[in-house]
């Protein structure tokens, strides 16, 4: 299972607000052996958001989406995720309800009486209207709920707000709930630094080290002004198979020898 994640919001691309989500999907994907595979990021705009959200269910990955799911003019998610799967939307009546005892929470909250017919309070029902087909996921901080839709290859497009204080909780709760049984099941990495060389002259160990190991990635992080470190380069293996990474990682130090390489500390991680 592949897992992305789409962030969704004007106030992004403009640095007006600076993005929190990306790092803390990392986190919390490492915190149960899990990785990201990739992210993307759209601005308000109907066309874009459609089409990254039709390429999310299309992907079979599990996505979570960050953002745009309110109820006022620039929030445009919720259509977007209907027009990209081809269904309508419907007010969703657990969504209904829990937005009914939220209203009642806050009017008890502030001494004032509960008017669900209200106009305000009728307009705050858009937040309960989800494509059709969408599963609730729960709202610890004020009961407005999210919602999963699943995509026609397997995967998943999971619905959250932009406040990383809702957002964070549900995104916890999704993967404890629907992805629990991938738990431990992430990649490992060990690398070394290798001071004073060329990453084209180390190219042909790496491919290598890939064709031979077809379940081991080989990577490469130059550096050229590491306070510690200098110059130099991070080059390492990563992989979910134990026995295949410390057999890559040999091979790799092995090669390193053959060249000559003045090696640094080496890494596990």
């Amino acid at each position: 299972m592949e897992f992305g994640l789409l962030i969704i919001g004007d106030e992004i691309l403009s640095g007006k607000r600076q993005d929190k989500h990306l790092a803390k999907t990392i986190e919390l994907l490492a915190e149960r052996g899990l990785q990201l595979a990739w992210a993307r990021y759209a601005g308000d705009d109907r066309a874009r958001i459609t089409a990254d959200l039709r390429d999310a269910f299309a992907s079979g990955a599990a996505v979570f989406s960050c953002g745009g799911i309110g109820a006022t003019p620039d929030d445009h998610t919720r259509q977007c995720a209907a027009a990209a799967l081809g269904v309508p939307l419907a007010l969703h009546p657990q969504a209904r309800d829990l937005i009914l005892e939220r209203m009642r929470d806050v009017a008890a909250e502030q001494g004032l009486p509960y008017e669900p017919d209200r106009d305000d309070n009728r307009h705050r029902l858009n937040m309960g209207v989800f494509p059709e087909g969408a599963r609730l996921i729960p709202n610890p901080y004020n009961k407005i709920a999210g919602f999963t839709l699943d995509g026609p290859a397997g995967g998943a497009v999971h619905f959250v707000p932009g406040f990383p204080v809702m957002a964070w909780p549900m995104m916890a709760w999704v993967l404890d709930t629907h992805y629990g049984h991938l738990r431990g099941g992430g990649q490992a990495e060990r690398s070394v630094i290798v001071y004073g060389a060329m990453e084209a002259t180390l190219t042909p160990l790496m491919e290598a080290i890939e064709a031979e190991f077809g379940d081991v990635k080989v990577f490469s992080l130059p550096s050229v002004d590491h306070p510690e470190h200098g110059r130099h380069i991070e080059l390492g293996v990563k992989g979910a198979n134990a026995l295949s990474l410390g057999r890559a990682y040999a091979v790799l130090l092995e090669g390193l020898a053959n060249h000559g390489a003045r090696l640094g500390p080496e890494m596990v991680r």
